[in-house]
């Protein structure tokens, strides 16, 4: 195990993180997109983005984005690549807002959050139509974690800590229960060569209706291209 410091509420960090990975010349075969903020008061990340839409999402998508090459390099027709990007139920109440995804007009934690969440399947399944059209050798799926038992919830209101701590151990999932389907997405040969899954409880579940709106998915991919300043790469594939 070896750790390498990347903090995702910032775009140089990222790239920095990518240079240093870059220079190691070694393959990568798994990569997972875990981690997150949930109901954080408004703020903003030191690029200027809302913190739920620019950790959560946009700092897994330039993260992505500038590991493609050395993933798709890595896989193999018979052992694909595989990118697992970690979403939630909330999804199923998102919204996307394109014309104001920072959430500047109305600021909501349970409304950018989830936003975040959907933007996380949206590009989860645009990602793998580009991967597909490309025919490249890796695979892209979401999974949803269930209700984990985690600091996560240290932003809810003081209320719902408590009822937490009164249930969590009979309601809420350890971290390793709630680890084990984006294991199985990473490592189960039952998932070799499959892409564009929702996955919970280690089962390829439907996700929100909106996340299979292909034009939605297009739009956000664009949009969040220009945010973190790449090349749209997906406006040349048929």
């Amino acid at each position: 195990v070896e750790f390498s410091y990347c903090d995702l509420t910032s775009m140089k960090s990222i790239w920095q993180f990518v240079q240093r990975f870059r220079a190691k010349n070694c393959p990568l075969h798994v990569l997972v997109n875990n981690a997150g903020v949930m109901l954080v008061p408004e703020r903003k990340t030191e690029d200027g983005f809302e913190e739920h839409f620019g950790l959560n999402y946009l700092g897994h998508f330039l993260l992505t984005n500038l590991l493609l090459d050395i993933l798709k390099q890595s896989g193999t027709h018979s052992d694909n690549a595989r990118i697992i990007t970690v979403s939630s139920a909330t999804h199923y109440v998102g919204k996307l807002q394109l014309n104001d995804l920072q959430s500047r007009c109305s600021y909501s934690p349970h409304g950018a959050y989830a936003q975040s969440k959907l933007a996380l399947v949206l590009f989860t399944y645009q990602l793998q139509h580009l991967l597909t059209a490309n025919g490249s050798h890796v695979t892209a799926n979401v999974v949803d974690p269930g209700v984990v038992n985690t600091d996560l919830y240290k932003h809810v209101f003081w209320v719902v800590k408590v009822v937490k701590w009164m249930t969590a151990w009979l309601l809420f999932k350890t971290p390793e229960e709630g680890a084990s389907t984006t294991v199985y997405a990473a490592v189960s040969p039952e998932m070799e060569g499959a892409g564009g899954c929702y996955l919970y409880n280690e089962q390829r579940t439907k996700s929100a209706d909106i996340a299979y709106d292909e034009e939605l998915q297009r739009r956000l991919w664009t949009e969040s291209c220009k945010m973190v300043g790449i090349t749209d790469k997906s406006i040349r594939v048929p």
